[in-house]
Order: C-alpha cells, then structure tokens, then sequence
C-alpha cells in the first residue's frame, strides 16, 4: 500500500483584505488599512498549489468562508436587510464589522488538527476542526469548516470528524499551526508533537506576558484523546513565551517538521533537551534530524520577517526534501545566505523552491499557513472527494472562476457594498458546484 503526505490548500477569498486584525501577528498589524488584491492573492495561491502539483506532490483544495459573515452581526444585533446590516455595523462598530469580513480562512494550517490512521486507535484519519477562540474574526469559522471538510473527506469508513473543541479560551486551539508529526514513512506509526503557549488551569507555569498565547496545553490534551492517540506517539511542548512576545504567535512560524526532519530555531521551545529527548525515545529506532538554526546564523527578526520556518518542508519523489519558501526568504540576505548553505550540508534537505505569496505574507501567513497536511495511504485518497483535488483541468477552472468573480483591488471601505456580499455569495455558490461539496454555506441553506 502506497502512502502519500497530501496538501490541502486554503483558496484565497472574495473579500481578501488588510484590517489588521491579529493582534500579536506583526506582519498583520503593518499592513493593516492597506488595499488588496483578492483576485492576485487567488491567483497566487493556486500557482503554489500548481507548483507543487508539477513537483508530483499530491495536492488538495480547500473552499474559503463566506464573507461578509451576516448571520453573526445579526447575532450582535444589526438587523434590516442585509445592505441595512452591513451599513449599520460599518458605522456603529467597524471593528468588530471589519472582523466578520476577514478573509482568515485561507490560512488552512489554522483550520483543524489532523492525525493519520497510522496513528489512532480506530485505524481512521481523524480531523478536528481548530475553535481559534483567541481572535473574534476566526472564531466564526469553526462550523463551516467542519462542513468543508466533512465534504471534502466523507467516507465514514476511512474519516473521522469531531466537533470544535469549546469555545472559550482554556481551550484554545489554532489547529496544525501549532502541531507536526515526525516519522519513517507517512503510513507508518509517528510521533505526533502539540506545542502549546500556555496552562489555562495553572498559572504558576511559564506563559507570554505581551502578545496571547493562543494554544493551551490542555487543549492540545484534549485533541490527543479525541483522535485516540497513545502515549507512546504524543509530545507535549511549550513554546518559549519570550518568542511569542516578540510575535511569534504559532509555532509554525519558528519551526516546521517532515517524516525525520525538525526544522528549527535554536529559540523556539521551552525546555529543549528534555522535549527532544522524549521525542527520540518515542520515535524509535531510525536517522532522526534535528536542524538548529542560531540566532547568530538567522536572527530571530529576520526569521520573522521573511518567514524562514512558516515554510513548506516537502518529500519528493526521488526522497530528497525541499523547503518551500517565500521569495521574502530570497530577498533576505541573511536568510537566502543560511538555505544556499543549508542544501550543501549533510541533511536530508537538498532543494529550496522559492514562490510568491506576498499577498498571503502582508497579512502575516506564508506557504506553511496556506496548507493543511493530511497523510494518507492510496484506499483513503481514492476515498476523498476527487473534485477538490488539484490537476490540470481543475487549476484552469478555479483561475477562470476567479477571473469571472474577484475584484482587481480592494480596500476596507469596499466591504461595507452589498454588491460585494452578492459577488462573494454568488462565487461560492458556484465554487461548491465546482468541488462538488454540496450546500455547506449557512446562505446555502436559507
């Protein structure tokens, strides 16, 4: 049986805009008011997808949110038609309109937490979908998720879908941003690693004092136990709180791992030795690669900023590993200068590919964000809903429905147009017809 590591991608929304909405995501907060380009950012997305499509990655889609989300500034009290909400809300509270308008759900690492069927005791892939309790804006997803991804990945018999954990904050979860899994092979047995910011029930511990941290451990728990992990496969590790108050806000923006590679910086977790060597005990026999980069060789400024570890590290065909990057990383000479020596040295990363996803990095996501990973063996592939998956045909489709229904430019004064609800609720529709996931829109739905 064949075992594949699949991405699914985030696709880019019709109301793509900067309000600045993440406080403690610093590329977030600088770009805020700045216009967009929702049609660029689309476009952009799927060449990555594309791309790594061409490389012989096996590659998924994922439908975004509708925005603006009406149904919950109704639940805050704005009511009349839906131009009548939408002005009414812009006017009398915009913060809070310019949060039911994000366009977060691109970020599809934050949608959910997946464990394979190597690793559960049901022997099924298990999806979680992340609650993101910690920003209003991203705590109205959790619901449609589900149903995207109950739609994308259907067969009961392979798939296992639980609901959001509760919405509060000691339960705090931000999905596979804050979760790897290192292994052999993706259809063997792994070590699953949860990194989480905080205790939400002991406060004597470690925790951020500037910026939230936005995982709890006893979430991390929590997720564990729904997908029937074992002991024996879990690590719990605190992310070092100094790293999220300098806006580190995920632990995908300071580390990344793949199969028997961890890609790191030296500062990234608390209590290093003791984690890596739970991680060594578990994993078992076999080469196991823990790549430190120090702060003399990329500062912690610069990681941030060209998003050297919110990179893609992928295997391909012939067994080497690639870092999927962000031409950010190219432009940064300490960083471009830290890969080019990277691939000469005795790693298993031979190849760094660099791609262009700056409408994505302005409001503080790179390639890593973009993708959901779901490893799976070739019954469970055949088994997911083959509309969302990448190929030829369908990459020419999705561009021609993003040329027919993405504005050029937009800005956040824009969003407050019903034309701008209509055009987005008219695309999605027609977008599910396309991945053939059925009606999973509350506007769907009447």
């Amino acid at each position: 049986m064949k075992q594949f590591e699949v991405n699914f991608d985030g696709l880019v929304g019709p109301t793509h805009n900067y309000a600045g909405l993440s406080y403690g995501n610093v590329a977030s907060l600088n770009n805020a008011s700045a216009q967009s380009s929702p049609k660029q950012a689309a476009k952009q997305g799927l060449k990555k997808m594309k791309a790594l499509a061409d490389l012989g990655m096996i590659q998924g889609v994922l439908a975004p949110q509708a925005r603006p989300d009406v149904d919950a500034l109704r639940r805050l009290g704005f009511s009349g038609s839906d131009a009548n909400v939408l002005q009414q809300a812009a006017m009398q509270a915009p913060a809070i309109f310019q949060a039911c308008c994000s366009a977060s759900s691109m970020w599809t690492a934050n949608a959910a937490t997946v464990s394979p069927s190597a690793d559960t005791a049901d022997g099924k892939v298990h999806f979680t979908p992340a609650n993101l309790t910690n920003k209003y804006h991203r705590s109205l997803e959790p619901q449609v998720t589900g149903n995207i991804l109950k739609a994308t990945f259907a067969n009961q018999q392979y798939f296992s879908h639980h609901n959001h954990l509760p919405d509060n904050e000691h339960f705090g979860d931000e999905g596979a941003a804050n979760h790897t899994r290192l292994c052999r092979q993706y259809g063997e047995r792994g070590v699953e690693l949860f990194v989480y910011g905080r205790y939400a029930f002991d406060k004597s511990k470690p925790a951020p004092v500037k910026f939230p941290a936005r995982q709890t451990f006893e979430a991390s728990q929590a997720v564990a136990r729904l997908h029937g992990l074992s002991d024996d496969n879990v690590v719990f590790i605190q992310q070092n709180p100094d790293l999220i108050d300098q806006g580190v806000f995920h632990n995908d923006v300071i580390s990344v791992g793949n199969q028997n590679v961890l890609f790191y910086h030296e500062q990234a977790f608390l209590d290093t030795d003791k984690a890596f060597a739970e991680i060594k005990q578990k994993y078992g026999t076999g080469d196991l690669h823990f790549i430190k980069v120090t702060t003399d060789q990329v500062s912690l400024q610069d990681a941030i900023k060209s998003y050297l570890f919110n990179t893609q590290l992928v295997t391909l065909a012939n067994g080497d590993m690639a870092i999927i990057a962000p031409t950010d990383c190219e432009e940064n000479p300490a960083v471009s200068a830290y890969l080019n020596e990277l691939v000469t040295l005795n790693t298993p990363i031979k190849h760094i590919r660099y791609y262009d996803v700056k409408q994505s990095m302005r409001n503080g996501g790179g390639p890593a964000c973009l993708r959901l990973r779901v490893a799976m063996n070739d019954t469970e592939l055949a088994a997911v809903n083959q509309s969302t998956m990448m190929n030829d045909a369908q990459f020419e489709r999705l561009n021609n429905w993003v040329d027919k229904h993405y504005r050029d430019r937009l800005s956040v004064d824009d969003l407050r147009d019903v034309a701008l609800l209509n055009e987005s609720r008219t695309a999605l529709d027609e977008l599910t017809q396309l991945l053939k996931l059925g009606s999973v829109y509350p506007f769907q739905k009447g």
